[in-house]
């Protein structure tokens, strides 16, 4: 298994051309040198931070953080944190489902989004979360998301991803999802829409 550190020091390396590539790479199910979805969380982190958003590598809460002992038992996984220059901070997490053995696409169920839910209700009430998914979301993903509130999780789909990455506006692109979802209660708004 690499080292986290390994896919921050090879994905520092790219620029907004290399980010192109790894996505084709991701939605072929061609990503030699990552283990499984790992490409595709280093991806979103690095477009945010090539945009100038502060940006937190994947990493581990410990029980031992929460309770300040020497435990280092794993509590939470975060596959990274993002705060824009618009001010927002969010949770992230990535799904990477691919393609089952039968060439369907294979679409993230509730699971992410209940996960991040209970995550989100130990930060601050301003902290957002974000599921991107390689290959979209099921209806009762979509569903659910709709009624997080208090929490804020808003869905990213592949086709924006690819939206996002070429235009380079993946912060302007949040902003325009965190809005809709205030104004509307849409949380998987696309922004194909209008940004």
């Amino acid at each position: 298994m690499v080292k986290e550190h390994k896919y921050q020091d090879r994905i520092l390396q790219y620029k907004w051309s290399d980010l192109l590539k790894l996505w084709e790479d991701i939605k072929a199910g061609d990503t030699p040198g990552w283990n499984a979805g790992k490409a595709f969380e280093y991806l979103v982190l690095r477009a945010f931070q090539l945009e100038g958003a502060y940006i937190t590598w994947p990493y581990n809460v410990t029980i031992g953080e929460l309770t300040k002992t020497e435990t280092k038992e794993t509590v939470e996984q975060i596959d990274g944190f993002v705060h824009t220059n618009d001010g927002l901070a969010c949770l992230i997490k990535c799904k990477d489902k691919g393609r089952d053995k039968d060439g369907n696409v294979i679409r993230v169920n509730i699971e992410p989004i209940a996960k991040l839910r209970n995550q989100l209700l130990r930060r601050p009430s301003a902290v957002i979360g974000v599921v991107f998914s390689s290959s979209g979301f099921t209806d009762p993903a979509s569903l659910l998301a709709r009624f997080t509130a208090p929490q804020i999780i808003l869905l990213w789909g592949g086709d924006e991803v690819d939206m996002a990455l070429r235009k380079k506006w993946f912060s302007k692109g949040l902003t325009a999802k965190y809005r809709t979802c205030v104004a509307k209660g849409l949380p998987d708004y696309h922004i194909a829409q209008g940004v």
